[in-house]
């Protein structure tokens, strides 16, 4: 790979030819032996990240590009508060797929099971990646029925930040607050999004309101709606003091204006706007004392003249810290609104690096991830979710569990783009990665690249805990946290009703657990 500088690539191509060796030269299709990059093409995908156009990027900026330009986000919500619709458009208007998807319509690119298409619902966490503005999203588009909590409680052990999706006409539901408690107990940041604000009974003061005092968090207001129900346009950028407009002949939503509020043609909301970005300062200024002595010493005579970009870096760290959550507003199946919302998930949602996680200065720099969700596959046997912390993760690796107390053998790794999956040859810290050939592994369990690192962890572990003269076990300190799982919302038994059913029935039943 080290004689792999640069090279171009054509997606036109990709359709016929299911490898990268295909579009690259003699002289570096050697090094490229190992990379199988196979697509497979059932859906209408426009590309895949990194591969947009006629880009020329580098082979490993494409698999693995810089951890501060990656975002591990999930979506959350109570039922039916448009999830799955919001990550539908936001797979759109990153160039993933060439056409909206509809719930109703059973053809969205996350809920492809025949179950979820059926009913309209999701049922289990679906994974997609793809690049933003020269940001890496993986988004786990998780279900929001009680039944299958399950599924949210595994995919935020593992995320760095969250979407809140909200209904804006009911504001914070029964399902919200479960979410939200999940996402307060793994210390994830998190933005909210005040969705179906085209609604009838739509009610953005009233969402923001039930924020406040159903959760018990502070909301930042980052945008405010242009009319509300039927009425409902457009949005305001409070940070920027601009209006975004969507063209209402437009199909998709990617025609929209954006423009800045002017005193002569919008007063009243520019009035507005100058009020809420005010108000916006001085909540963050009480929240982060370098941004409040920022404030209070060049710019306390006006808040006008304070640039977006203080504002967005102080609003960045305080979503980090958790002490208050961002909030804009939309309606993803009016497709207004959406592209905002990924500007504030790379903006203000947090990078790996910028997470604490104490384990990682034991391992200094080895193999350190977690498996948090197996899948069953008829062909290639269990495929495991991974979160790799630190270290990387490649094709024929030998990885030691340090839970089942044995060594297992990569054989295959792919990136997950929901059922479809692309092989790849390597992938570093801070990415999610799909693994083939582990039999042994289950959800919950740590994996690293060797005993001996552990042993080596175990160590260092020792000594740091000497000099603090703790006295905590060395090995539950290198495990990395598992999963909780909620009790079961209902018992039941599944007897056949002859013998000749059995295996069916041991199906059903493993399908079932």
């Amino acid at each position: 790979m080290s004689n792999l500088r640069i090279f171009a690539v054509n997606w036109k191509k990709i359709s016929s030819l299911h490898y990268f060796n295909n579009m690259c030269s003699s002289k570096i299709r050697a090094s490229l032996k190992t990379l199988k990059l196979h697509v497979l093409l059932g859906r209408n995908y426009s590309s895949l990240p990194g591969l947009i156009g006629n880009d020329v990027k580098s082979l490993h900026s494409i698999i693995n590009p810089p951890v501060a330009k990656i975002r591990n986000i999930g979506i959350m919500a109570h039922i039916d508060a448009g999830k799955t619709t919001t990550t539908e458009r936001i797979l759109y208007y990153s160039g993933y797929t060439r056409s909206l998807g509809d719930v109703d319509d059973g053809d969205t690119v996350t809920d492809f099971m025949a179950q979820e298409r059926e009913r309209g619902i999701t049922v289990q966490a679906a994974a997609v990646t793809f690049d933003w503005k020269g940001h890496r999203v993986n988004l786990i588009d998780t279900p929001g029925h009680v039944d299958f909590t399950l599924e949210v409680e595994r995919c935020l052990r593992v995320l760095d930040g969250a979407v809140a999706v909200f209904d804006a006409s009911a504001g914070v539901e029964a399902q919200t607050l479960t979410v939200w408690r999940q996402a307060d107990k793994h210390k994830v940041p998190r933005i909210c999004f005040l969705n179906k604000m085209d609604k009838i009974g739509a009610s953005f003061n009233y969402a923001v309101e039930s924020i406040r005092e159903k959760l018990k968090a502070k909301p930042l207001l980052l945008q405010l709606p242009i009319g509300e129900g039927k009425a409902f346009k457009g949005v305001v950028d409070v940070v920027g003091k601009e209006k975004l407009l969507w063209n209402p002949n437009s199909d998709d939503g990617k025609d929209f204006e954006r423009k800045p509020l002017l005193e002569m043609s919008d007063p009243k909301l520019l009035k507005e706007t100058t009020e809420a970005r005010n108000a916006l300062i001085e909540q963050v200024a009480d929240l982060d004392d370098e941004f409040a002595d920022l404030v209070l010493g060049e710019f306390s005579e006006n808040f006008d003249l304070l640039p977006a970009e203080k504002l967005q870096t102080a609003i960045h760290r305080v979503t980090l810290a958790q002490t208050a959550v961002p909030v804009l507003c939309g309606s993803a199946l009016k497709n207004k609104g959406v592209q905002p919302l990924l500007d504030a998930i790379t903006m203000y949602l947090p990078s790996p690096e910028e997470r604490n996680y104490e384990f990682l200065q034991w391992y200094k720099g080895d193999l350190c991830a977690l498996a948090f969700k197996v899948l069953h596959d008829k062909q290639r046997g269990p495929l495991v979710f991974m979160r790799i912390y630190s270290g990387m993760i490649k094709p024929q690796m030998a990885i030691y569990n340090i839970n089942g107390n044995c060594t297992e053998r990569i054989s295959r790794l792919l990136l997950p783009f929901a059922d479809q999956h692309i092989e790849i040859p390597l992938l570093t810290a801070g990415n999610i990665a799909l693994t083939v050939g582990l039999k042994h592994t289950a959800t919950g369990d740590t994996v690293v690249s060797s005993k001996s690192s552990v042993l080596a962890a175990s160590r260092r572990a020792k000594r740091e805990g000497e000099k603090k003269q703790k006295e905590n076990n060395e090995t539950e300190r290198l495990l990395l946290a598992g999963v909780e799982i909620p009790e079961p919302v209902f018992f039941c038994t599944i007897e056949p009703p002859s013998m000749a059913k059995q295996p069916g029935a041991n199906n059903l039943g493993a399908s079932i657990n």
